[in-house]
């Protein structure tokens, strides 16, 4: 049978309500949600999504191909651009006409907010474990893509400072290698705001099967990454698909590896303070 073609409108909100009588009970449940409250939908991961229509993440799929897209996330940022100008889209809260010292004021606020939930929704408990986790460690990997991989790599720096041995790989393909290489005394930490990042959800399961521990960091409780990890680690993040790879989410995630970085770095004074005293040492010359 030959699929109908949807009209290419400019407006995906409208493009839905022209063939919904022709969607399932399943993508009118997920249209239902969205038509409801596209600002908040454009937030949501595909989990998110699927629960609040209370229909599997496959009819969330079908719903976003009926309408032309390829995926989800092409979904997404089409409805992010109809729903308002590409500068608020952009900069959220941030107005073309504001004032520099207002655009100052409101990042500032934005920022501060995120690290202050972010602080709340570490629970000691899981941080408890992530710390256990790393210190018994036979080797550290941090593994990332994107704005997450340059995480990735700053939290490599900060624990290699504290004596681990330590990997940070932010190259799809390169991960993948690492993590079927694994062991059962390695841990990983991935990172990334979504949790739903293909690529690196692929290798957290290639690394759960080589019987390593993980330890996921991300904004988003029920995303796909959290499925293989050993401990969740949650951060403070709220960002349309234009505005991925934000400073504040970036900004969240560094604050709770500072958090955990510390707190290993306290649990093992003598090992951690040499190294970071041998560190501080060999970058002496370095230094006008």
């Amino acid at each position: 049978m030959k699929q109908t073609k949807i009209p290419d409108l400019n407006n995906t909100l409208l493009k839905i309500s022209s063939i919904y009588t022709s969607m399932t009970k399943s993508e009118q449940k997920v249209a239902d949600v969205v038509m409801k409250e596209p600002g908040a939908a454009v937030f949501y991961t595909i989990t998110d999504l699927s629960e609040k229509a209370g229909v599997g993440e496959t009819s969330v799929i079908r719903f976003c191909r009926k309408l032309g897209f390829k995926g989800y996330q092409e979904f997404k940022l089409s409805v992010a651009q109809n729903l308002s100008t590409p500068s608020q889209s952009i900069h959220g809260d941030i107005q073309d006409e504001d004032e520099l010292s207002v655009v100052v004021k409101k990042i500032s606020a934005i920022n501060a907010q995120n690290i202050e939930n972010t602080t709340t929704l570490l629970e000691e408990d899981s941080l408890r474990k992530a710390i256990a986790m790393i210190r018994e460690a036979g080797k550290l990997y941090f593994f990332g893509v994107g704005s997450s991989g340059i995480t990735a790599l700053d939290a490599k720096y900060r624990f290699m400072r504290l004596g681990f041995d330590c990997s940070a790989e932010n190259d799809a393909h390169i991960i993948a290698m690492n993590a079927a290489l694994l062991g059962r005394r390695d841990v990983v930490i991935g990172i990334s705001t979504s949790g739903s990042t293909k690529d690196l959800v692929d290798a957290m399961e290639i690394a759960k099967g080589r019987g390593a521990r993980i330890i996921c960091l991300t904004s988003h409780a029920r995303s796909p990454i959290t499925q293989f990890a050993d401990v969740v680690l949650l951060t403070a993040s709220k960002e349309s698909p234009l505005q991925g790879g934000s400073f504040s989410s970036k900004l969240s995630q560094i604050h709770a590896l500072d958090v955990l970085s510390t707190a290993v770095a306290l649990h093992s004074k003598e090992r951690t303070y040499e190294a970071l005293e041998t560190t501080a040492k060999a970058v002496l010359g370095k230094l006008y």
